[in-house]
């Protein structure tokens, strides 16, 4: 069974029959009227782990700091205690 998607509403609609087999108004959205297509996030996508550990280190990588200093370098951008709502 195809799953038919509207992708002005968001509208997911449930067909018996194949998207080429349906007539004009029966491509249209039965919300907003708009053409429907056929839904791209039907199936899983994933083609394999996205994340591969070594079997003998499962877990996260162990005393690596990627980041070397702290974020801000430069001075703050508005003096501390003053509100901005001006």
């Amino acid at each position: 069974m195809p799953t038919l998607a509207c992708h002005v509403c968001g509208r997911v609609v449930e067909t018996s029959r194949a998207l080429e087999s349906l007539s004009a108004d029966e491509r249209r959205c039965p919300r907003c009227g708009s053409t429907l297509d056929i839904e791209r996030r039907a199936g899983d996508r994933r083609q394999g782990e996205r994340r591969n550990n070594p079997t003998n280190d499962p877990g996260p990588p162990g005393g690596i700091e990627r980041r070397g200093a702290d974020r801000r370098h430069g001075p703050r951008r508005r003096e501390a205690g003053t509100s901005g709502g001006g």
